[in-house]
């Protein structure tokens, strides 16, 4: 992770940066390692936690309170009627794009209400090489997001300290630290494109182990926002196949 924050710049001295936390592991993974991070990286800089209570019953997060506790983070849970305005006043027949539209403006009005400006998401690998197929399968064009985005219109930096960490890295780690996750109680959770998308590539790399790596090299050969100071060292830093 700390290749990823130093290739892309991602963290400034003093700063408060703001980790979402779904109570998934993606974020808890996150939430963890920026806090260890926080410790010893020769910047210093506060690590706060918030977390969108989107109306989904049961969805306790009393044991990722626990975990703030323990890691001496500043932890907030904001309600919101994300759930209702989809599911009720909306009804929307395919919620998952209106619902992450709604979770992140959310967050950063979540975020800029505590004075600040920068926001760490869980996105990690093969979230990265996903939303890349996704877009050049579903629309038709090469698109995606990038390591590190500033959003002008709302004065806020969103970093992915995760893009360099694969999807069973972060899983074992969970599973190694009994981080506690809270499974989403959403109807539509794990019903999406995206499972969709990462389906297929699983399959394809049944037959094709390098292909998320092929991907993810052609993703940031095309995309803006991905060019490192030194791209002669960048191979080095994806993950490599297990022998």
């Amino acid at each position: 992770m700390r290749r990823a924050v130093e290739d892309y710049n991602m963290i400034e001295e003093g700063e408060r940066i703001a980790v979402g936390v779904s109570g998934g592991k993606d974020s808890l993974m996150l939430l963890c390692a920026l806090s260890k991070l926080a410790e010893f990286y020769p910047k210093k800089f506060e690590v706060v936690a918030i977390t969108l209570d989107m109306g989904f019953s049961g969805m306790d997060f009393s044991p990722v309170s626990k975990l703030c506790e323990e890691l001496k983070v500043e932890y907030h849970i904001d309600k919101t009627d994300i759930k209702k305005i989809v599911f009720d006043i909306r009804k929307e027949k395919n919620p998952c794009a209106l619902c992450a539209n709604l979770r992140r403006g959310a967050l950063h009005s979540a975020a800029k209400e505590r004075g600040i400006s920068k926001i760490a998401l869980g996105h990690h690998f093969d979230d990265a090489v996903d939303t890349f197929m996704l877009s050049l399968i579903y629309e038709g064009r090469l698109g995606g997001f990038s390591p590190k985005t500033y959003l002008d219109r709302r004065d806020i930096t969103l970093i992915r300290p995760l893009i360099y960490v694969e999807e069973k890295d972060i899983k074992n780690y969970v599973n190694k630290n009994s981080l506690p996750v809270v499974k989403s109680t959403c109807t539509v959770d794990g019903n999406s494109k995206r499972q969709y998308i990462k389906d297929l590539i699983s399959y394809i790399d049944t037959d094709s182990p390098e292909v998320k790596k092929r991907l993810f090299t052609a993703m940031r050969n095309s995309l803006n926002g991905w060019k490192v100071d030194n791209l002669s060292k960048t191979a080095d830093r994806l993950p490599k196949k297990e022998e």
